[in-house]
């Protein structure tokens, strides 16, 4: 018999196959990062404000339909609602790569944001793991999506180099059509939807009620409040503070990003095995608080930046992996697509609020100021997160 301690074949080919397929659409999403801004000036009627709001328009339809998309996956199952939405992610890629001015750019970085799949790839992973397994589920998949954070660094410029900005969208829209063939051929078949599972306010309302839910929805929303707001300026001390020039900052985070999955392991390892996560939870989002205080005083040694920022995204990788699986547990169990979407909403509004806040508390108050907010805000979660109960492991209890 399959020991407790370890995944099942089906959870392997799962959790494997959806990292997989999750990875390629983050990748295509991360591919513009590195070269957007030095090609949009080609654009017709470019300015900076435009070149931001079309990097903007993803986030905030992604924003706008999580909870819808997630919603439609308890109702219409996952697969379905992931290969819509990849077909919406295909057409914006089309209409960006077709563009010739900002304006399509922008309208189809929108198209994109609206194959909104996040809680639905999240819900499907939850769905084909056990519950002692989803905590590991949850962070192969989030290492799927910084490895694709990696790659993209080094490969945006050779697409770009190319075929130019419409070259980087065309490889976007490959790699979505090639997701939609893989999330048949590596992923297991769902269980048929409930049929008492309706979409209704009544069941929605009840995961917006919940007090455990809701710290994690917060907890998430000041997660990636804190990464946005960080990387505004994190470029800026890797250019002013380390000397390096823009095209080799994929020198710094590729190792710091690898080593910090030494020390997130053996964090879930032990919360997991001794089933207290929710309560390491609150240690770990305590070491944030020290690592952007860390970050805030180490800017007079190059040494002490990059032990920074490997405190740092140790923490934040442990977070990132650990929040969904918590979301997954406390979520009534016909309604994980509707909890998870709320989730992955309150990420893409915390990256909103975070890029708005950064750029402004950067203008008045330097690097070091950014940081100081963010340990603020990481303060803040910390009493916050101090009242989340432990869960129940729903496939234990029967």
């Amino acid at each position: 018999m399959q020991r407790l301690g370890s995944m099942t074949v089906a959870e392997r080919k799962a959790t494997t196959g959806l990292a997989i397929i999750f990875g390629l659409r983050m990748f295509g999403l991360f591919l513009i990062l590195p070269v957007f801004t030095l090609y949009a000036d080609a654009l017709a009627g470019a300015t900076p404000t435009l070149i931001g709001l079309a990097i903007g328009a993803y986030g905030l339809t992604q924003a706008l339909l999580q909870i819808p998309m997630g919603l439609a996956s308890d109702r219409f199952g996952r697969r379905p609602i992931i290969v819509a939405g990849l077909v919406l992610f295909v057409i914006g890629s089309v209409v960006a790569a077709l563009a010739d001015s900002i304006y399509g750019v922008i309208l189809g970085r929108a198209l994109q944001g609206s194959g909104a799949i996040s809680a639905a790839v999240m819900a499907l992973a939850a769905d084909l793991t056990r519950d002692t397994q989803r905590t590991k589920a949850m962070a192969i998949i989030g290492m799927s999506v910084g490895g694709a954070f990696m790659l993209a660094l080094i490969l945006g410029p050779v697409f770009a180099g190319w075929g130019g900005l419409a070259g980087v969208f065309w490889a976007t829209a490959v790699l979505a059509l090639a997701a939609i063939g893989l999330l048949y051929l590596l992923v297991p078949g769902e269980a048929p939807r409930a049929a008492d599972a309706p979409i209704s306010a009544r069941a929605f309302a009840q995961v917006l009620r919940d007090p455990d839910l809701l710290r994690l929805d917060a907890g998430i929303f000041a997660l990636h409040l804190v990464l946005t707001a960080g990387f505004v300026v994190l470029p800026v001390v890797l250019s002013e503070y380390l000397g390096l020039a823009s095209s080799a900052h994929w020198k710094v985070y590729v190792p710091v990003l690898l080593l910090s999955v030494l020390a997130m392991i053996p964090i879930i390892a032990y919360g997991e095995r001794r089933r207290i996560m929710h309560r390491v939870l609150r240690y770990v989002v305590l070491a944030l608080v020290l690592a952007q205080l860390a970050l805030a005083w180490s800017l007079s040694s190059s040494l002490a930046i990059l032990a920074a920022l490997w405190f740092y995204f140790a923490v934040f990788n442990t977070l990132e992996a650990s929040l969904p699986s918590l979301i997954s547990r406390f979520a009534p169990p016909h309604f994980k697509g509707a909890a998870l979407g709320v989730y992955s909403t309150s990420q893409f509004l915390g990256a909103f609020c975070g890029g708005m806040a950064g750029g402004a508390l950067y203008g008045r108050f330097g690097v070091s100021g950014v940081f100081l907010f963010c340990a603020i805000v990481s303060a803040l979660w910390f009493f916050a997160v101090l009242g989340l109960r432990a869960p129940v492991l729903q496939d234990e209890a029967g």
